[in-house]
C-alpha cells in the first residue's frame, strides 16, 4: 500500500534510518534547521534520506539516494550555536519522486510504502526468517553489543518486514549495504541481503576470534617467559653466577635499548640476541655469537669525538713535541685551518715518508692531540693476508675483524686519527693483496660504506683522519700512492739532533730509568761526539738508545753509592759507552787513482759510497762486485759506453776495452746497493783508473749519467748532502736540475760545503780530477 505526499527534506551524512528505529540527530545546516522547524509547525513529519557523499555541504537531488524514511519528530532541543538536537522515530519507507528546492529548505514529493503482513508467510520466507534469526542470535552471543533480552522480543515478532529492519538497525554494516537494505521494498530481497550480511559479519568475527586467540597465546607466552627469566636471574644471583648466558643476553638487550644503532645494525643485533637466547649454553656456536655481538655492540656506529681546533694550541703542541720539521708543521697547520673553516669536507690522506726514527709515528700522535681526537695506530709491516685489512668471514674458526675495524673499536669513536704504519712493507701472496684492500679504506668515495668481512655490515670511515707512514715511497703501489698526499720528512742535521736529544730524548730516558734531573749531567760536547762516533742514522732512534745506555750506567753508579750528579763529559764518555763504533775522521781523504766518493740514499738516511776501480790485463770484461742491483749495473754499463765514446778525447788506446778488464767494486758488500745516482761516480772512477789521474779526496758526487755524458737529476739531495757533511767533504757535485734543492739544506751545512751543479760529465771531470 502506497501514499503520495510532500514532506520537508532532511539530508543525513553517514546515517541510514530504518522504519521502527529511534535515533538522536544533531542538525546544524541552515536549510536543514529550517526544514525541521517547518515540519514541527506542520505535523512533525519529515523525510530523511542519506547523502551519497557525506562530505558535500549543500546536496542537490543527484547527491541523494532515491529511497529514504518518513520519520516522526518526537522531541527537539535547541543547542548552542543554532544546532537542533531531535529524536526521530522511523515510520515507513518512501520513494523520492521529485525534489523541489525552496528559498529556505527543500521539499520532496514521495511515495510512502506501508507494509501489510500477509495472513500466512510463504515457506521460503519462513526459512529466511529462521536463518536470519539464528544467525542474529549467534552474532549477539559473539559480539555482546546488545543485551540477550532483546532476542526475546525479536523471536516473538510476527511482522517479517519489521523484524528485518530492527535486526539491520543493530548491525554495524557498511554504508552502502545499509542503504541497500533500506531500498529493498520486497521483504524476500531484504531478508536475503540481511542473511548475506550476517554471514559476512560472522566470518569476520570468527577471523577476529582466531587472531585474538593467537595474540593472547603470544602474550601469555611472553608473560610466562618473563616470569621464568626473572626466576632464573634470581637463582643465578643467589648462586653468584653473573657470567651465565642469560645475563649476557640481558646485557645485550640493555645495550640495544640504550645505544644508538643504524637500522640495519639494530636488526642484526636483535636477530643475533634471539639466536644466542635460543642456543644451549654448551653449544660451540654460543661463543661465536657472543664474540660477534660484542663486536657489534662495542663498535662506535654513531659516537664521534667533538673536534676542537685551536690554531695557537695546535702550533704549541707541534712545537713542544717536535724540533725542526718546519715545512711539515706548516702543512699540518694549513690543514687544521681548513678543518676549522670547512669541518664537513673530506680530510686528505697524509703520507709521511722518511727514514726510521725521524718522528713519523709521534707526529701522528701530535696531530691527534692538536685536533682533540683519539689516536689509534696499526702496523702493516709484513702482512700478506687480505683478511688482516678486511677481516675473516665468520664461517672460519677463530674469525676476527680486520685491523681497521679493530682499531676503530679500540678508539671508541668513528672519527679518530688513524695511523697506518709502514705501508711500504706490505707483502702479497695467494691469500690476496692487502694493498688492494686498503684502496677501499683510503678512498673517500668508497670508505663511507666500508664492509669488513667479519662485521658484514657497512661502516662509515669517511670521518677518520688517515695518516700513512712509509720509508720508501717507491714501494707503495701506484694506485694507493695516488690517493695520498706525500710529505717527506728528511734527515736531521747534527744541530737538530743535539737539540732533540737535549729537549726530548734525555728527559724521557731519565724518567724511564728512574733518574731525576739533578742526578745526571751531560756536557754540551758529549752530544756531537755521540752523534759522530756512536750513531749513523737519519733519525734519532739509535741516539736515544745510546742516551738510554748512559742513563742506565748513571743509575747503576748511583745505586752503588756514587755521589750525584753523575757527570758525563767527552773525556770520560768511553768509560760509559766503551769504544766508538764509527771513526769518520780516519777515513782516507788523500787523492787516489780510481777511488771516488759517491753519495747514496738509503732507508736510514744518506751515506757515502766509496767506489773503487782497478784495471787488469784481460779480455775486456766489466766486473761488478759489492752486491749491486740491476739499476746500478745498468749505470755501470752506461758509464763504460760513455768512456769508450770519449776514448780519443781522454787519450785512451782505441782497443783498451778489448785487452783490459775493468773491475768496479763498492765496499761493504753485505749491504745491497741499487739506484741510478752512482752513474757519474763510476764513470769518474773508470776514467781516473784508465788515465792514471788522481781524484780529489774532498769531493763527493751524485748524479745519473746518459750514454752521451749528460747528468740527470736524482732524489734525496738533503740526505746525501748531510752524509757528505758528516764525512768532512768540502765539495759536492750534483746535477744542475737539483740546484733548487739546495735551499732545503740547513744553513750550517750550506756554509760548510761548496755545491757545484753540473749538466755534463766534462764538468765533473774538471772538478774531480787533477791534471
Amino acid at each position: 500500500m502506497s501514499e503520495k505526499r510532500t514532506l520537508p527534506l532532511l539530508p543525513l551524512r553517514g546515517l541510514v534510518v530504518y522504519p521502527h528505529m529511534m535515533v538522536n540527530v544533531d542538525v546544524g545546516r541552515d536549510r536543514s534547521v529550517a526544514a525541521i522547524e517547518s515540519a514541527i509547525a506542520g505535523g512533525s513529519e519529515v523525510l530523511v534520506v542519506a547523502q551519497r557523499d557525506p562530505d558535500i555541504e549543500d546536496p542537490t537531488e543527484r547527491d541523494l539516494y532515491d529511497v529514504g524514511t518518513v520519520v516522526d519528530i518526537r522531541q527537539f532541543l535547541r543547542m548552542p550555536e543554532g544546532v537542533l538536537r531531535i529524536l526521530i522515530d522511523g515510520q515507513k519507507r518512501a520513494q523520492i519522486l521529485a525534489v523541489r528546492e525552496g528559498d529556505t529548505y527543500a521539499e520532496a514529493d514521495v511515495c510512502a510504502y506501508e507494509e501489510a503482513a500477509p495472513a500466512r508467510e510463504p515457506k521460503d520466507i519462513e526459512a529466511l526468517v529462521h536463518g536470519v534469526t539464528g544467525k542474529f542470535e549467534e552474532w549477539v552471543k559473539l559480539s555482546h553489543k546488545i543485551p540477550p533480552e532483546a532476542l526475546v522480543s525479536i523471536s516473538i515478532m510476527e511482522d517479517t518486514g519489521r523484524l528485518a529492519d530492527i535486526i539491520a538497525s543493530h548491525l554495524n554494516l557498511k554504508y552502502e549495504m545499509r542503504q541497500g537494505i533500506l531500498a529493498a521494498f520486497d521483504v524476500r530481497t531484504r531478508l536475503t541481503q540481511l542473511y548475506e550480511a550476517l554471514v559476512h559479519e560472522l566470518d569476520i568475527m570468527d577471523i577476529e576470534r582466531t587472531i585474538n586467540r593467537r595474540v593472547r597465546k603470544q602474550m601469555d607466552k611472553v608473560q610466562r617467559d618473563f616470569y621464568l627469566r626473572e626466576q632464573i636471574k634470581a637463582i643465578h644471583k643467589e648462586l653468584g653466577d653473573a657470567a651465565d648466558k642469560s645475563a649476557d643476553v640481558e646485557r645485550y638487550r640493555e645495550a640495544l635499548e640504550q645505544k644508538e644503532f643504524p637500522e640495519a645494525v639494530r636488526e642484526t643485533v636483535a636477530r643475533e640476541i634471539r639466536r644466542l637466547d635460543a642456543n644451549p649454553a654448551s653449544s660451540a656456536e654460543t661463543g661465536v655469537i657472543r664474540s660477534y655481538l660484542d663486536c657489534l655492540v662495542e663498535l662506535p656506529w654513531t659516537e664521534m669525538t667533538p673536534e676542537h681546533v685551536d690554531m695557537a694550541e695546535a702550533h704549541a703542541v707541534l712545537e713542544r713535541d717536535h724540533y725542526g720539521l718546519e715545512k711539515i708543521k706548516e702543512r699540518i697547520l694549513d690543514y687544521l685551518a681548513v678543518r676549522r673553516l670547512a669541518p664537513e669536507q673530506s680530510a686528505p690522506i697524509l703520507c709521511l715518508v722518511g727514514a726510521p726514527g725521524v718522528g713519523k709515528t709521534s707526529l701522528g700522535a701530535s696531530i691527534a692531540r692538536a685536533m682533540g681526537r683519539k689516536f689509534v695506530r696499526a702496523s702493516l709491516g709484513g702482512i700478506r693476508d687480505e683478511a688482516e685489512i678486511r677481516g675473516h668471514r665468520r664461517t672460519y674458526v677463530g674469525a676476527m675483524p680486520g685491523r681497521i675495524v679493530a682499531g676503530i673499536r679500540r678508539a671508541g669513536t668513528k672519527n679518530p686519527v688513524f695511523l697506518l704504519d709502514e705501508v711500504d712493507k706490505i707483502a702479497a701472496d695467494f691469500h690476496g693483496d692487502p694493498s688492494a684492500a686498503l684502496l677501499e679504506v683510503l678512498d673517500p668515495m668508497q670508505n663511507c660504506t666500508f664492509s669488513d668481512h667479519y662485521v658484514d655490515l657497512p661502516f662509515d670511515l669517511s670521518h677518520v683522519f688517515w695518516i700513512v707512514t712509509a720509508n720508501n715511497p717507491a714501494r707503495i703501489p701506484a694506485p694507493l700512492r695516488d690517493r695520498m698526499e706525500i710529505l717527506t720528512l728528511s734527515s736531521y742535521t747534527e744541530l737538530e739532533k743535539i737539540e732533540i736529544a737535549r729537549r726530548h730524548l734525555l728527559p724521557r730516558q731519565r724518567t724511564q730509568n728512574g733518574l731525576k734531573a739533578k742526578d745526571v749531567r751531560i756536557a754540551a760536547g758529549v752530544y756531537p761526539e755521540i752523534i759522530r762516533s756512536y750513531t749513523r742514522e737519519a733519525g734519532v732512534r739509535s741516539l736515544e738508545r745510546v742516551i738510554g745506555r748512559l742513563c742506565r750506567k748513571a743509575a747503576r753508579r748511583i745505586v752503588e753509592g756514587e755521589k750525584t750528579p753523575i757527570g758525563i763529559t767527552k773525556a770520560n764518555l768511553e768509560t760509559f759507552l766503551e769504544k766508538p763504533t764509527y771513526h769518520p775522521s780516519k777515513r782516507e781523504k788523500k787523492p787516489l787513482v780510481g777511488v771516488v766518493t759517491g753519495l747514496a740514499w738509503t732507508e736510514v738516511g744518506g751515506d757515502v759510497l766509496r767506489t773503487e776501480v782497478n784495471i787488469l790485463r784481460g779480455k775486456g770484461k766489466l766486473i761488478l762486485t759489492g752486491q749491486l742491483g740491476d739499476v746500478m749495473r745498468e749505470s755501470a754499463q752506461a758509464a763504460l759506453s760513455y768512456v769508450r765514446s770519449r776514448s780519443e778525447a781522454l787519450a785512451l788506446a782505441e782497443d783498451f776495452y778489448e785487452k783490459d778488464d775493468i773491475h768496479i767494486h763498492l765496499p761493504e758488500g753485505a749491504i745491497p746497493k741499487d739506484g741510478p745516482s752512482a752513474g757519474i761516480t763510476m764513470a769518474t772512477a773508470m776514467i781516473s783508473a784508465l788515465t792514471g789521474r788522481k781524484v780529489r779526496g774532498d769531493v763527493a758526487m751524485t748524479g745519473e749519467i746518459t750514454l752521451r755524458g749528460n747528468v740527470l737529476p736524482i732524489g734525496g739531495v738533503k740526505e746525501k748532502t748531510l752524509a757528505a757533511y758528516r764525512e768532512g767533504m768540502k765539495t759536492v757535485v750534483l746535477p744542475r736540475e737539483n740546484a733548487r734543492d739546495i735551499e732545503d739544506i740547513p744553513d750550517t751545512v750550506r756554509e760548510a760545503l761548496e755545491f757545484v751543479p753540473v749538466a755534463h760529465m766534462d764538468e765533473v771531470l774538471k772538478i774531480a780530477l787533477y791534471n
